[in-house]
């Protein structure tokens, strides 16, 4: 099957590898569509530490079962899955236990871990793959399984109170999926982001204002969320909340932050909250309120060939909302 690989830190170069084999609990799953994530080019240029190298970055799959471990039980051959960033925990450790298996110490990663999506094929333990909601396009659902469930998880952990005010910091896959859960919900959202084109997708999408993200708010934030990995922007978010606000940190990778001062950034009950990959719990109510209230996935489609310069753009900023690639349906071989 043809692959995309990470050898080296910042490239990604296209491979011929044999299709895997699913082990005894897992599918194998033939992707049509695969999400480019933020995290995926953390992987190709080493912001992350390799876990296994080399590796196939991807882990907002789309795809159809074609082939079950004996213990992979539960679904048909041809129905469609997901495949996400959380590959497997160990069920057993404390975290496991009392329902934060986000935080388990053995937990692995599609992608990272164990080979993702930009292939024809992957593999996922059946136990950890999603059933999707019907009504939308492969390409439409791919970013909901990462971009969508972290940002889900992410308004959670921001603690926005019924009808809040909330800012959002950085407005590309995740964040502009999340501003329409938090718009659904009745809370007044304000984006904030260096990006032109993101500022008025916001708007489109029914923000309240959208500003440079240095700029101040119109008005004090009951929460915010920072999906851009630039940790100079947690003092300047931080500054924007009212009393008792806080401020939810979305990302696996985040540049260093600047000395904080107490009285202007944490005084008054201000909290500052990491997020930390999600639980599958929150990709079922993210995924079913997916169902229940369609979410507009702006997507930037990429032929498969071109993963490399779907990274590229990313990195550069010339994406709007959701790089997505549509994978060839080549035949099992």
């Amino acid at each position: 099957m043809r692959a995309w690989v990470v050898r080296t830190p910042g490239r990604i170069d296209q491979v011929e590898l044999p299709v895997p084999r699913p082990a005894a609990d897992e599918l194998l799953v033939r992707v049509r569509a695969c999400g480019v994530c933020r995290t995926d080019l953390h992987v190709r240029d080493g912001d992350l530490p390799p876990h296994r190298s080399p590796v196939v970055p991807g882990h907002e799959v789309v795809g159809e079962v074609v082939a079950a471990g004996p213990e992979a039980g539960g679904r048909r051959l041809g129905t469609l899955v997901g495949v996400p960033w959380l590959r497997r925990t160990c069920g057993r450790c404390v975290y496991c236990r009392r329902g934060q298996e986000n935080l388990c110490p053995s937990s692995e990663y599609t992608g990272w871990d164990a080979d993702g999506g930009y292939a024809e094929y992957v593999t996922v333990p059946a136990a950890y793959a999603y059933d999707l909601p019907a009504g939308y396009a492969d390409e439409e659902l791919a970013p909901l399984l990462c971009a969508g469930i972290i940002g889900y998880r992410a308004l959670r952990r921001a603690d926005l109170p019924p009808g809040g005010r909330l800012g959002i910091y950085g407005f590309g896959g995740s964040a502009h999926l999340t501003a329409q859960v938090a718009i659904a919900q009745g809370a007044v959202v304000h984006v904030l982001t260096r990006s032109a084109g993101a500022r008025a997708l916001a708007l489109e999408l029914g923000a309240a204002s959208a500003g440079d993200a240095a700029d101040r708010p119109p008005e004090p934030l009951d929460a915010a969320i920072l999906f851009a990995p630039v940790g100079e922007l947690v003092p300047v978010a931080l500054e924007a909340l009212d009393s008792g606000g806080t401020l939810s940190v979305a990302g696996i990778y985040l540049s260093d932050i600047p000395p904080l001062n107490y009285e202007r950034h944490l005084f008054r009950e201000r909290t500052l909250r990491s997020v930390t990959a999600n639980t599958r719990e929150d990709g079922r109510e993210f995924l079913a309120a997916a169902s229940a209230h369609r979410i507009r996935a702006t997507i930037t489609p990429y032929p498969f060939d071109r993963a490399d310069a779907a990274l590229d753009d990313l990195a550069a900023d010339r994406v709007n909302g959701v790089a997505v690639l549509t994978m060839p349906r080549a035949p099992l071989r």
